[in-house]
């Protein structure tokens, strides 16, 4: 029988368009019925219309449901994939932009520090309405999957609260098994030119890892290489890699302390650990400007503003393309296909997931959402017992988790004491600001994110009250390091959105 597969947050356009198409790659889900909801009229419609038109061209029977009735989306849904954006850039722009008054200084700010915590907060009530309309209108057992962020305290609150099943997905490990390949490419090649005969490249088919921690903060706790154990070897790769040893200065420098390469770009990776971000001249030593992900203050919120203007401005443009053809052959590496696939038909995926924790990492606790090696089949997602991480490892992510349990706690029950203790113990706040700053801080995000925290509404206006007429204890005149938002007119000369 045909699936039904709801998208939420489907006017992320290129994204819920890439699923869209890896899922119709496969022969047996070419039928699929496809729900899209989202709360801007504007960007379904686009997502909607241009998803339609490839259907057309590729002469497939799936259909497309575009509403904004989120319960018709989700009527009789057997996979619901959550890529909502809860407060969309204006959410974000504040996560970012009212810690760094404080000196709290973040290149993403969706998954830990400051903008993450106040992320979740928002979450929260949007996860659990979600969860409810599921229940109520979808397939008994809808399976989740959530690609949105902070992808853990998603996971773990509606583990938790929601009452769905629900797996927490990301691309992270995929990155970084395809930058690991390219070191080992450069340690193998030691004097050979790329390009001629002898140089030997190096796929990640080739290259099998075991990654385990917890979401962006991943470790590759084995890597082999042609029967050969790599774990060790990889320092040398990155240090001579021409991009990496500039772009992933700070990683390396996480490698070359813990023994593991980790996910995440040099610029998230430093938002969740105390030591890179907290001097606004010491952190230029750390970060790399060439690109967004290298550490630029606000890089992802600038990135993400260019490409909806972008996507806005050249809209007509993709209308107009040839449409891509929708196939094996173009199918991408995102988890979410190759899950639905594997339940529907049988065959196995290997991937790695967001799962709650129980015995399968012994030394981080049972209650956290560990990303794990896992195996799927008709039989659901099974996940293998991983084992102790290294005990460096093991302590980066813990003082992570116990940030994420605050704030899940915090946003389930409108507890503002602890969502101050969560701002307080996350490691790069910490790092910066003293308690009397944190609490401002927080007071301040609070009230700015008013419309979407429902469960906090006793405390909003205590919190307004609080910051009138205080001093306001900014970090006056810090400014990080920041680059300029380009125009559609600069995008088009170097058809690049996201430098």
């Amino acid at each position: 029988m045909p699936i039904k597969v709801t998208i939420i947050g489907a006017g992320s356009l290129i994204f819920s368009r890439r699923l869209m198409h890896d899922i119709l790659a496969v022969p047996e889900l070419r039928n699929t019925t496809f729900g899209l909801t989202d709360i801007s009229k504007r960007n379904l419609d686009m997502a909607a219309r241009l998803v339609r038109r490839d259907l057309k061209a590729n002469k497939l029977r799936a259909k497309v449901i575009s509403t904004q009735n989120r319960r018709k989306a989700l009527e009789g849904a057997n996979y619901v994939i959550n890529s909502a954006r809860i407060g969309g850039l204006s959410g974000l722009e504040m996560d970012v932009e009212i810690p760094l008054k404080y000196g709290v200084d973040q290149c993403v700010g969706d998954t830990l520090s400051a903008g993450g915590i106040m992320y979740g907060q928002r979450n929260f009530p949007a996860l659990m309405e979600f969860c409810d309309d599921i229940k109520a209108v979808s397939k008994p057992g809808a399976l989740m999957l959530n690609y949105a962020n902070p992808n853990a305290m998603n996971t773990w609150a509606v583990s938790k609260y929601g009452g769905v099943p629900v797996v927490g997905l990301c691309h992270g490990v995929a990155g970084s098994h395809y930058q690991i390949a390219q070191a080992i490419e450069v340690v193998i090649n030691k004097g050979r030119r790329k390009g001629s005969k002898a140089y030997r490249e190096v796929s990640p088919k080739e290259v099998d890892v075991i990654a385990a921690g917890i979401n962006h903060q991943t470790w590759f706790i084995k890597v082999e290489y042609r029967g050969k154990d790599w774990t060790g070897r990889l320092i040398e790769g990155f240090e001579k890699h021409p991009w990496y040893r500039k772009s992933e200065k700070l990683r390396i420098d996480m490698l070359r302390r813990f023994g593991y390469w980790s996910t995440e770009s040099n610029g998230h990776l430093s938002e969740y650990v105390p030591w890179y971000r907290k001097d606004e001249k010491k952190m230029m030593k750390w970060i790399d400007m060439r690109s967004w992900g290298g550490g630029e203050t606000a890089g992802y919120l600038r990135a993400c503003m260019q490409g909806r203007n972008w996507f806005r401005t050249d809209f007509p443009n993709l209308m107009k393309a040839e449409p891509p053809v929708i196939g094996p052959e173009n199918r991408s590496s995102e988890h979410g296909s190759w899950i639905i696939e594997a339940l529907e038909t049988g065959r196995v995926y290997r991937g790695h997931f967001n799962v709650v924790n129980g015995a399968t990492i012994p030394n981080l606790p049972a209650d956290a959402i560990v990303e794990v090696p896992g195996y799927v089949d008709r039989h659901g997602i099974n996940v293998p017992r991983v084992g102790e991480l290294p005990l460096g490892c093991a302590a980066v992510c813990n003082a992570s988790i116990s940030v994420q349990r605050l704030s899940v706690e915090a946003a389930a029950a409108g507890d503002l004491t602890l969502l101050r203790q969560a701002m307080m113990m996350d490691p790069l706040v910490g790092a910066v600001l003293e308690p009397p700053e944190i609490g401002q801080m927080t007071d301040e995000m609070l009230v700015a994110n008013a419309e979407w925290l429902p469960q906090y509404a006793a405390d909003i206006p205590k919190a307004k009250k609080r910051l009138k007429g205080a001093k306001m204890l900014y970090r006056r005149g810090y400014k990080g390091a920041r680059k300029q938002m380009k125009t559609v007119a600069e995008m088009r000369k170097k058809r690049e959105v996201w430098e």
